[in-house]
């Protein structure tokens, strides 16, 4: 190995690898606490003028679907696969949404994709 090769932050001037350490440490900390607030809330969507309601949480989950009786006709089940469809993706789309703006807030619009975070 070359001499001096390993030498870290040193030479960027005192205590600066120790602040950004803590700077890191407390975006983790926070992404950790947002990831965690952000699987519990829930996203309610609608479609066919509120005919099909679905409720998914912020980790994908479908929590509740509600399809008002009248649009349940033997004649109309594409239509109403469609409406159950569009409402559910509207809902994850909706916590995805939430969920970038929550990771850029705290991450100051730093893309750490490749980071896993």
């Amino acid at each position: 190995m070359a001499k001096g090769y390993n030498r870290g932050f040193r030479g960027m001037g005192g205590g600066m690898d120790k602040n950004m350490l803590r700077q890191v440490q407390k975006m983790s900390a926070d992404m950790q606490k947002s990831q965690t607030s952000l699987h519990e809330r829930a996203y309610t969507a609608q479609s066919g003028g509120g005919a099909v309601k679905a409720v998914v949480t912020g980790d994908h989950r479908l929590k509740s679907l509600t399809i008002n009786p009248e649009a349940c006709t033997p004649e109309d089940v594409e239509l109403l696969q469609d409406m159950i469809l569009m409402a559910v993706n509207e809902g994850l789309r909706l916590a995805d949404e939430d969920a970038a703006q929550t990771m850029n807030r705290i991450t100051g619009g730093l893309n750490l994709g490749n980071l896993g975070l």
